[in-house]
């Protein structure tokens, strides 16, 4: 199954991604303001940088399976800018696709982030200092979290042929590879 292989292939860009964003902190309450908008920030140029180009590589097949409409989330995460007064910027990266496969790659970058970024939003919700934070990409699912991963995930592992692992991994590493080294 795809989604095993990405995820065992690409754990030690996801430890490196946790380590930059400090997340040890969000579960001792250290985690600060200032750190978070410097996740926003990113996970934004990350979502500016790919999103549009993920979503026009996709064949309408993946459209409907994907629920794609309910999986955009450039616009939630640029009201987070907004409330946390950070300013919206301009494409600058060269970051492409080559084909559908290395888009489905960047994208489970994307969904597994907004999984992850469902329990950063419950616990520092419980944080001092967050009370005003609207945490509009991070809970973009709330509820349905779970279900939008779990069929991520089925379609991943249903439509990929084994011949396609290595151009969705290389399509996830491009997305880490610029999410990391994009401050």
């Amino acid at each position: 199954m795809v989604s095993e292989y990405l995820k065992q292939n690409t754990a030690e860009y996801h430890d490196a991604a946790e380590k930059l964003f400090n997340s040890e902190k969000i579960f001792n309450k250290t985690y600060t303001l200032e750190d978070y908008k410097k996740i926003i920030h990113t996970n934004y140029l990350m979502l500016l940088h790919s999103e549009d180009k993920i979503f026009r590589s996709l064949s309408d097949k993946y459209a409907e399976s994907l629920q794609l409409d309910a999986r955009k989330k450039l616009s939630l995460i640029e009201k987070d800018l907004q409330s946390l007064s950070l300013k919206n910027q301009e494409v600058s990266y060269p970051l492409e696709f080559n084909n559908e496969h290395e888009a489905l790659g960047a994208m489970y970058v994307i969904e597994g982030s907004t999984l992850g970024g469902n329990v950063i939003a419950k616990q520092l919700s419980k944080t001092e200092g967050f009370d005003e934070v609207t945490f509009n990409f991070f809970g973009c699912y709330q509820e349905n979290t779970g279900p939008m991963w779990k069929n991520f995930k089925e379609v991943l592992d249903t439509e990929i042929s084994e011949e396609n692992y290595s151009e969705v991994l290389s399509g996830a590493k491009k997305l880490y590879m610029f999410l990391l080294n994009v401050n």
